[in-house]
């Protein structure tokens, strides 16, 4: 059984990303498809705001999907590579989307990102595991290919 713990407990980088998650609660979904229709008009404003409001979720996937001891390695680095992600997101988001029957069936935005989110973290471990140990980013840049057995630890 895996012990419950909290963001506090893993490092205190997180606190900061935490501040900013209690700062920008989840909203409602008609408020949300707003910022992102604005977004998508070309209103940065509330881009950063879905991006802001969505810190959380992400910080809370990534507690979910990752192990511990990967979440304090990596965690932050994670979390930055993440933004990008919302961003674009952001702008890929179809407003219109309708289900196989073609009912109109709004979806909320962390819904729509999560199951990339997951991929994210885990496409981060296999690049780290990948260099060897060595920050991803620095094996590449010294040309340092080390090859390793993949083994990525994720929670289900």
């Amino acid at each position: 059984m895996r012990a419950i713990f909290t963001f506090g407990m893993i490092c205190r980088m997180w606190e900061a990303y935490q501040a900013v998650a209690r700062k920008y609660p989840r909203l409602p979904l008609a408020e949300e498809r707003r910022l992102i229709a604005l977004a998508q008009a070309g209103r940065k404003e509330s881009s950063d705001e879905l991006v802001l409001r969505h810190l959380g979720f992400v910080m809370w996937r990534l507690r979910r999907r990752v192990f511990r001891s990967y979440l304090e390695r990596h965690g932050e680095d994670m979390l930055s590579a993440a933004i990008p992600v919302l961003y674009e997101k952001v702008g890929t988001y179809n407003l219109k989307y309708r289900d196989r029957s073609g009912v109109f069936k709004p979806v909320r935005f962390g819904s729509y990102i999560w199951k990339r989110i997951d991929g994210l973290a885990i496409d981060y471990l296999k690049r780290e595991n990948r260099a060897g140990g060595v920050a991803y980013d620095d094996a590449i840049m010294l040309g340092e290919k080390r090859n390793k057995p993949l083994r990525v630890e994720i929670c289900v």
